[in-house]
């Protein structure tokens, strides 16, 4: 029991080890969320749909990187201090605290909010619930999910009321991919939200033994929802504006990113950068469940919907620029072989979902391009890329060979180190052009051969 104990018993119930906590949804979110809980002292109970998930779970190989997660696999599986299952019902009569960090979605094609994952998940909560337990969504939802979706699904597999039996809190994840658990457990206060006092004070009695900065309360659930959702919009307008900023330098002549230094040295000035796009399994969906909602409600939000349309055109946008510059030097895309550097959504990491590189890649094939891309971090051979038509390469070296086009897509630091010389050597080709969507080729030398193009930087 949980939900109604004195904040320093709920404490102690936890540092102590006497406190199960089941976390439903086992991929970049949920498992480092269980290992944050983990180190707080708690046994977790991790809840994956597939034998798949659990397995990789139960063998210690999670299938992604990220820090402290190997080493924690290592030091609690043996011990049983974190066990795996797919029966989301057991796991619940077994465990006094339910995490839910399942994948929330939009279609892409309709822009309608799929919250299917969820849909399944709460009855099945639903089912192992009891009096004192406590219920906490870190998916990220439009505004009202709680209230409209999870109470009601649980008070009607349970038999109990929210608020009275058992505690129901809405608390967003908010990690960073590559550093997760630090920015659950380190860098980050919790945001809580509950739609009555004891919920309240429940969860933030949980979340002060995990989350060193702290917790910030808010008045409902609703209300912290909204909070996460805002977070993504306010970087989604922010990149849109960069990439705006950036094609007007690109015709005025002006170079953008020293523009934007200087005027980031103003404190209340934070540019972000320009970039062919914006993926992730965040920021692509969170203005269209802000928009949904907004729509729900008789409110119309110009700048988020503009933002977003500005964002999911840089692929258009990038392609352009190559064909302009492609025709001033009298070189055809057709045929050609156009090699893409970078497939991850963003630099450093090696994650593809929803990257800009295969809007990219479909655009290019439809020109007739021979498209290839490469990424260091992408070891495995990527379905969605052989969906889109694009070839995978291995190697930097065998990528190049023959190419008459190259387009940099991710800034990953392995790319910073290219010279334009290099790229034109590794090609074998007389001449070639480069896009760079992200500044970071070394382009101090810029041989008579190569056309340099790179997105923000104007001039001939």
């Amino acid at each position: 029991m949980v939900f109604g104990l004195a904040a320093e018993a709920v404490k102690k119930k936890l540092s102590s080890g006497q406190l199960t906590v089941a976390v439903y949804g086992l991929g970049r979110v949920g498992l480092p969320l269980a290992v944050s809980w983990l180190m707080a002292g708690a046994n977790v109970i991790g809840v994956a749909r597939t034998r798949k998930s659990v397995r990789k779970v139960v063998s210690m190989k999670p299938g992604f990187d990220e820090p402290d997660i190997d080493e924690a696999l290592k030091r609690f599986v043996p011990k049983g201090r974190l066990t795996a299952t797919t029966d989301g019902a057991a796991a619940s009569k077994r465990s006094e605290v339910k995490l839910i960090a399942v994948p929330s979605a939009v279609d892409m094609e309709s822009r309608t909010v799929d919250l299917s994952s969820l849909e399944d998940v709460y009855p099945k909560i639903g089912r192992g619930l009891k009096r004192g337990d406590v219920v906490i969504t870190e998916t990220s939802v439009p505004p009202g999910t709680t209230r409209r979706m999870a109470k009601p699904l649980l008070e009607r597999e349970s038999g109990l009321t929210a608020g009275t039996d058992f505690g129901l809190a809405y608390s967003p994840e908010r990690i960073y991919e590559g550093r997760a658990v630090k920015d659950i457990v380190e860098n980050y206060p919790k945001v809580i939200g509950a739609d009555d006092p004891l919920s309240l004070d429940a969860a933030a009695a949980l979340y002060e033994c995990v989350a060193q900065k702290g917790v910030v309360r808010l008045s409902s659930s609703v209300a912290a929802e909204a909070e996460k959702l805002f977070e993504g919009v306010y970087r989604d307008v922010n990149i849109a504006l960069a990439n705006e900023l950036a094609k007007f330098c690109q015709e005025a002549g002006l170079d953008f990113w020293e523009t934007r230094q200087a005027s980031n040295s103003q404190p209340f000035c934070h540019l972000h950068s320009p970039g062919p796009g914006v993926g992730g399994w965040c920021i692509p969906y969170y203005p269209h469940f802000l928009l949904a909602e907004a729509s729900a409600v008789g409110v119309d939000l110009p700048l988020t919907k503009l933002a977003r349309e500005t964002n999911e055109t840089m692929p258009d946008h990038v392609v352009r620029l190559m064909l302009k510059a492609a025709v001033a030097r009298n070189l055809r895309v057709g045929g050609s072989k156009v090699v893409i550097l970078g497939l991850s959504f963003r630099g450093d990491v090696a994650d593809t979902r929803l990257s800009p590189t295969y809007d990219l890649v479909r655009k290019l094939k439809s020109l007739g391009a021979d498209v290839w891309v490469y990424d260091p971090h992408i070891r495995a051979r990527d379905e969605g890329l052989r969906e889109v038509g694009g070839s995978q390469s291995s190697s930097l070296r065998a990528a190049l060979r023959n190419a008459s086009f190259v387009v940099v897509a991710a800034d990953h630091s392995a790319f910073r180190k290219l010279s334009l010389r290099e790229l034109l050597k590794g090609s074998g080709r007389e001449r070639m052009l480069v896009v760079d969507t992200r500044n970071v080729l070394d382009a101090s030398e810029v041989p008579g051969e190569v056309h340099y193009v790179a997105l923000g930087k104007g001039g001939p």
